[in-house]
């Protein structure tokens, strides 16, 4: 037993010291695979608990998985070390082989509050490559971890996608792609600005409704919709899920639809779940489900952030859909939305040298159809 342990560590202490150098490369992979590296019977155990944790369903409208577990063994880590996503699971008492993988991977303190605070996940990034996030799980024994994982499942699932948006970020938000003098006009006319691609333009205004509606350059079967809505001299009063839910569908009713049938493009009832989250500082109501069209009998995921900004005195309702053909998934899709919603900002959030930027471009903006 001795000497198999001394081979298995002598195969995963190599990993280890090239970690370093590995890092500089960019991770890889589907960026809704999460890698799970276990043992196969220690995995049964635990799997029904990793898939409710990981493998949430959205409606897009056809169920979609937020992320899937691709199950490989301690021996194939070779392969896939530069993977996004991997979870290293086992209880760390039981002698397996991932057991002594998480031993000799994670340093003495680690291991001390894993044994003595019960810390059960210990996150490393850019462990074997760039933008990576590997977390290794453990507690003493199966049971426990499973219990941990049923317990945490909210907190796990938000630290991948985070690590999502973060590598999403990065390879959207690239100057030279953006429309800087689209994003001025807005800044200048409007008191805020948000990341606007060159595919995107600004498909309709109203200074009177405080409605701006920016949309990507239309293609054969997908569509994406982005707008912004304010009330000014307005009072967070207007943060609950039943006011957002109004506003939203009279706005897209409005200015989606034909504004004739009240009911002709809303959230879909039954498809849309609603929480109260931290948006950029801001206590925030934020709606994520399907919107349907009743007249056109077409549906999609949308994206919601309704907040109160202070300075201003305004209700802010940033809001991001997806249409697409029934033959495409659209979980990637409205990721990439959510992620250009994050990237909106008032006036008194952009810098001097970047408000300077924005409003020489906004001196060259020409509406285009194009």
């Amino acid at each position: 037993m001795q000497k198999l342990y001394i081979l298995i560590l002598a195969g995963i202490f190599p990993l280890i010291l090239v970690s370093c150098d590995l890092a500089d490369k960019p991770a890889d992979g589907p960026e809704d695979e999460i890698v799970v590296v276990a043992d196969s019977l220690e995995y049964q155990s635990l799997k029904g608990s990793l898939e409710t944790a990981f493998e949430k369903t959205i409606y897009t409208p056809q169920p979609e998985k937020l992320f899937s577990l691709k199950l490989i063994t301690p021996d194939e880590i070779e392969r896939y070390r530069n993977s996004k996503n991997i979870i290293i699971i086992a209880p760390y008492r039981s002698g397996s082989k991932t057991s002594r993988l998480i031993s000799a991977v994670i340093d003495t303190s680690v291991k001390n509050k894993v044994i003595n605070s019960g810390e059960n996940f210990i996150k490393r990034n850019d462990l074997w490559a760039k933008d990576q996030l590997v977390m290794f799980m453990t507690a003493p024994t199966a049971n426990d971890l499973d219990s941990a994982i049923v317990r945490k499942k909210g907190q796990l699932i938000c630290a991948f996608q985070k690590a999502s948006d973060k590598r999403l970020i990065s390879s959207l938000y690239d100057p030279r792609f953006e429309k800087r003098d689209a994003e001025g006009k807005l800044l200048n006319d409007y008191g805020w600005t948000i990341y606007i691609p060159q595919d995107y333009r600004i498909e309709q205004e109203n200074s009177t409704s405080n409605f701006v509606w920016l949309r990507n350059s239309p293609q054969k079967d997908v569509e994406r919709w982005i707008f912004v809505h304010w009330i000014d001299n307005a009072t967070p009063d207007y943060l609950n899920s039943d006011s957002v839910n109004a506003v939203r569908n009279r706005i897209t009713n409005r200015f989606y639809g034909s504004g004739k049938n009240l009911n002709s493009i809303r959230i879909a009832e039954n498809y849309y779940t609603s929480a109260e989250i931290n948006f950029k500082g801001r206590y925030a109501i934020l709606t994520q489900g399907l919107w349907e069209n009743k007249e056109r009998r077409s549906s999609g995921p949308f994206i919601n952030y309704t907040f109160y900004d202070e300075k201003s005195r305004r209700v802010y309702m940033v809001d991001g859909a997806v249409y697409t053909s029934p033959k495409y998934y659209k979980r990637n899709l409205i990721q990439q939305v959510d992620v250009t919603l994050q990237s909106f900002m008032t006036e008194n959030e952009v810098s001097a040298d970047r408000k300077k930027l924005l409003m020489e471009a906004a001196k060259d903006y020409k509406i285009s159809k194009k």
